[in-house]
């Protein structure tokens, strides 16, 4: 089977690299296509969107061309791996939820968690 799933990942963020590089490692069928949005060579014009969308939250194109946003990426992501059993947890109301809301937390916050985000604002840069 070939690929079913392609993410579009920023390869500069620590965190999103180290749950990349599982996956990666999850996908033994080669399910999954890694297009890195930090690579020199990526152009997200070519695939339809901008680099602030996309950086803005994670993205997914399903194989129809379909594309998916934050948590639904994971569950797609998980499912390519084998965890499809799973998923419905993650769908549960309540549970789903929570999910969308940790992680839109987490995407309006993870370049300065992680390091990467320039404290300026109106010219005035924090330090």
């Amino acid at each position: 089977m070939g690929t079913v799933f392609e993410v579009f990942f920023d390869g500069d963020c620590p965190l999103c690299k180290k749950e990349i590089s599982l996956l990666r490692w999850l996908d033994r069928h080669h399910r999954i296509q890694f297009t890195d949005i930090a690579a020199a060579d990526f152009d997200a014009a070519a695939v339809g969107s901008d680099y602030e969308t996309l950086m803005g939250t994670i993205h997914g194109r399903l194989q129809d061309g379909r594309w998916v946003t934050g948590v639904e990426v994971f569950r797609q992501l998980y499912g390519s791996v084998g965890f499809q059993p799973f998923i419905f947890l993650t769908r549960l109301p309540g549970i789903s939820q929570l999910l969308d809301a940790m992680y839109k937390v987490f995407a309006k916050n993870r370049l300065s968690w992680t390091g990467r985000h320039n404290a300026c604002d109106k010219g005035t840069c924090k330090i």
